[in-house]
């Protein structure tokens, strides 16, 4: 019997998503997102109705004349069409697996290419922009300082924070916290001791520190989200741009400290493996944006690869010069 695209659609989003591949509720609202975009597209664009819709509307030029609608209509960027094409190849992969009958469907969804776009500069604040925001969070509250300096410390995602528990933070040296990652993946994080000394304090000011109770909660006593920590970071960063308005950027936002996390380990020698497994990366390629992003990385290694590039014989001192800054412009 041949499955329908509803069926699969249905089977992808609630079994295989969340208990195949273990996707946080996140990923699986962007993945039924793309769909809901697309069941709109084809009724506004074509005139059809979700119901009504098959695999036979997954066309090539369907799926690409979705992905103009997104931006003609919706303003989304060259990154959030790519993101929705990689939703529905995704989708396509999971449909050659379990209904083969639709192959040829699926294959010609999955050879469509992703639009080309600009690798984005990394944000990032410096270590002495870090400590202007850690002072103004101590000003306000010894939360707010222990959601931060965490946030920081442990180069988390916001959302990772944001699940936190108690019994999750190990205060007993060595200090660690657990944190989920994408795909429901746990890893351990070192604290460093002065972060264990903010949380343990922060704790002692706690009600109820039952191991299953959220680390971080709201004014109303829920748990803090996203927005939450955001809101946290803003007001402190307004703060901190008061007294040292050079430092701190006209936005800063709960991954700016992630990137800063990374690239001041990454300044101060750290191997790009241990940042990986800090972070949270599934593969090293991932972590070397910051190391391109760096600009002292690429001076260096400029440098020391200038002795086997320039040869003293070949190149005059205003050559080398001249060489030095097209390498400078390309690394």
């Amino acid at each position: 019997m041949t499955k329908s695209f509803s069926s699969l659609l249905s089977s992808f989003l609630l079994v295989y998503l969340p208990r195949t591949r273990g996707c946080g509720k996140n990923t699986i609202a962007a993945y039924r997102d793309t769909f809901i975009l697309f069941l709109r597209f084809m009724f506004d664009a074509r005139g059809k109705r979700a119901e009504r819709v098959t695999f036979e509307d997954f066309t090539p030029k369907n799926v690409n004349a979705f992905l103009q609608w997104l931006e003609a209509e919706r303003g989304c960027g060259a990154n959030t069409c790519n993101n929705r094409l990689a939703a529905l190849k995704s989708f396509f992969r999971y449909v050659q697996q379990e209904a083969p009958e639709w192959m040829e469907t699926a294959g010609s969804i999955l050879a469509l290419t992703a639009k080309k776009t600009v690798q984005p500069e990394i944000d990032y604040l410096s270590i002495e922009a870090v400590g202007r925001l850690l002072d103004a969070a101590q000003a306000s509250s010894v939360r707010d300082l222990a959601l931060l300096s965490l946030l920081y410390d442990t180069g988390a995602r916001v959302q990772e924070v944001a699940d936190l528990i108690i019994s999750d933070v190990r205060l007993e040296k060595p200090g660690t916290v657990k944190l989920m990652g994408k795909g429901r993946k746990t890893r351990i994080v070192p604290l460093t001791a002065q972060v264990g000394n903010i949380l343990s304090q922060y704790l002692k000011t706690l009600k109820n520190t039952a191991p299953g109770e959220p680390l971080f909660k709201n004014w109303r006593g829920e748990p803090i989200g996203r927005a939450g920590i955001a809101y946290v970071l803003r007001t402190h960063a307004e703060t901190a741009s008061l007294a040292s308005p050079d430092l701190m950027p006209s936005k800063v936002t709960p991954h700016m400290l992630r990137h800063s996390k990374a690239m001041h380990l990454l300044e101060n020698g750290v191997n790009l493996i241990y940042i990986r497994d800090l972070l949270g990366h599934q593969s090293v390629v991932t972590t070397e944006i910051y190391a391109k992003a760096n600009p002292e990385m690429k001076r260096k290694a400029i440098e020391a690869s200038s002795a086997s590039i320039i040869k003293e014989s070949y190149y005059s001192a205003n050559e080398k010069e001249d060489l030095m800054n097209w390498l400078r412009d390309v690394v």
